[in-house]
């Protein structure tokens, strides 16, 4: 397959700049997935496609403040540098300009409260560095980091947790599973209170979701690993809810991952953690999820293809055209679509 087969034009000013004041005002497009009929709803009713004994499956990861500016120590250029994710003896960044980083280069940020000694240097802009700092490094981030907004959002945002889920609990991400964003604590209630489970599961968002693909034929392009976890009790819910016929429900393009990941390597839902560098697109054979929560993804991305293949390109990119011309709000900041299977 072809990239551009995944490239739609999108009107600027569809661009979610900023998120909404209430999180569950969002608008939701249901799609179901056989047939392409599509809906216009709030996201508020996205409970009346749960039946009880269904399980909607969130990632529970807390973005960092990862964001980082400072400034090379031998000649003061300044440098911007984003955490990816741990790795043996340090951390995975980002850095910008890549040219001006090679091993042994000290990045020095808040006057020295935190040092990057780089170590390694890779392809597209990636470095290993050994990070040196006093106290518990999400401190150090909160003081010095900035929130790892993607870079079509040109707004300031004015408050942190909005780039968090409500019920963020794990650091590690690079960037939000925005899919969640639109949850409130209200809405998980009066789901739960309807007789459908809530499971968690983790998965740090890293280069691997939010990295363009560049290949001209997609099957060339190759994911970077993202770390995930489930627990047991987890697994032993989600194979339960399978068993009894009920719906796994998962929330955002990193839940899936994780669920199809897991399922794959061990044909069911068990207690596992890793990296996964899974790349879903049309032709991949889903065994884990029912439905899908995700929000509008950028053309020719990864998250535009594991979405085109789990109903199929011109379902989706039929849906992606009624967003548009009813003006709905594109991205991270943006509003919300299900996918679903009409039981009927």
């Amino acid at each position: 397959m072809k990239l551009e087969e995944f490239d739609f034009n999108l009107p600027h000013d569809l661009i979610a700049q900023t998120p909404l004041k209430d999180r569950a005002s969002s608008r939701l497009l249901a799609l179901e997935k056989k047939s392409g009929t599509v809906s216009d709803k709030t996201f508020e009713d996205v409970i009346d496609f749960f039946n009880p004994g269904d399980v909607l499956v969130l990632n529970d990861t807390k973005v960092l403040p990862a964001r980082l500016y400072g400034v090379k120590e031998e000649t003061g250029a300044k440098i911007e540098m984003l955490l990816l994710k741990p790795v043996a003896g340090g951390y995975e960044v980002l850095v910008k300009p890549a040219k001006k980083i090679s091993p042994g280069t000290v990045v020095s940020f808040g006057d020295g409260l935190l040092k990057a000694v780089c170590t390694d240097s890779f392809d597209e802009g990636i470095k290993h560095v050994e990070l040196k700092y006093e106290g518990v490094l999400e401190n150090v981030l909160d003081a010095l980091g900035e929130m790892p907004l993607p870079p079509y959002i040109k707004e300031t945002l004015e408050d942190r947790d909005r780039y968090q889920t409500v019920y963020a609990k794990h650091s590690g991400s690079a960037a939000a599973p925005t899919a969640g964003l639109h949850f409130t604590d209200a809405l998980l209630e009066r789901i739960k209170s309807k007789g459908v489970h809530i499971a968690y599961i983790t998965l740090h968002v890293g280069l691997g979701t939010f990295r363009p693909v560049s290949t001209e034929v997609i099957e060339d392009h190759k994911m970077h690993s993202e770390f995930y976890i489930m627990d047991s009790p987890t697994a032993e819910l989600l194979n339960a809810v399978k068993s009894k016929g009920g719906k796994i429900i998962s929330v955002g393009t990193t839940s899936t991952r994780t669920l199809e990941t897991i399922v794959k390597d061990h044909g069911k839902f068990t207690e596992a953690s890793g990296f996964t560098d899974i790349f879903i697109y049309p032709g991949f054979e889903y065994r884990a999820i029912d439905a899908l929560i995700t929000n509008f993804h950028l053309p020719k991305s990864s998250l535009m293809m594991l979405v085109s293949a789990f109903s199929d390109k011109e379902t989706i990119m039929a849906a992606y055209q009624h967003a548009i011309d009813e003006s709905y709000r594109f991205f991270s900041f943006g509003d919300a679509m299900i996918i679903y299977e009409d039981e009927t």
